[in-house]
C-alpha cells in the first residue's frame, strides 16, 4: 500500500459543494455573469467568471477584486458544507469548480500586482485542494 493511499485514507473526506443548477441554466441560456451576480452574490462561480472576463480584458485590479470576492464566498460555502480548513476540494465535482477557478484567478491577479506571499499561498491551497485543478483550469 502506497504512502499516498494511506494518507488519503486517514485524511479528511473531500468537500463537495451543492450544485447551482439555476445559475448553470441561466448561463447556458446566454445570460451574463454580471447580470446574475446581483441576484446570486454568494456564487463563487459567477465571481470567478467576472474575474476571468476582467483578466482577459486586461483589467487586472478588477480581476483581483472579483476573484477575492469569489474566494471568500467560496470559503463561506465550503465551511457551510463541512470543510474545516483542510482536505480535498475535487475539481471532478463540478460545483467545486467555481471556488477553484476563483482561487486560481486570485493567485494569478495577486502575482500580477506584485503581492509578495499571496501567490505562493494560493498555489499551495490550490494544489492541496486538487493537484489536477490548475491543469484543468489552464487547459
Amino acid at each position: 500500500m502506497s504512502d499516498e493511499f494511506r494518507k488519503n485514507l486517514m485524511g479528511p473526506e473531500p468537500t463537495l459543494l451543492p450544485a447551482e443548477s439555476e445559475i448553470y441554466q441561466h448561463l447556458a441560456l446566454g445570460q451574463e455573469a454580471v447580470d446574475l451576480v446581483a441576484k446570486n452574490p454568494t456564487s463563487s462561480l459567477l465571481w470567478a467568471i467576472l474575474a476571468e472576463e476582467a483578466w482577459a480584458e486586461g483589467r487586472t485590479i478588477d480581476s483581483y477584486a472579483y476573484a477575492r470576492v469569489g474566494y471568500h464566498r467560496g470559503l463561506d460555502s465550503l465551511r457551510r458544507n463541512g470543510w474545516r480548513g483542510v482536505g480535498p476540494i475535487p475539481w471532478e465535482h463540478e460545483p467545486n469548480r467555481g471556488f477553484l477557478r476563483a482561487l486560481y484567478a486570485l493567485g494569478r491577479a495577486s502575482s500580477a500586482i506584485g503581492e509578495a506571499d499571496e501567490p505562493e499561498r494560493i498555489e499551495k491551497f490550490l494544489n492541496d485542494s486538487d493537484p489536477a485543478a490548475r491543469a484543468a483550469i489552464e487547459g
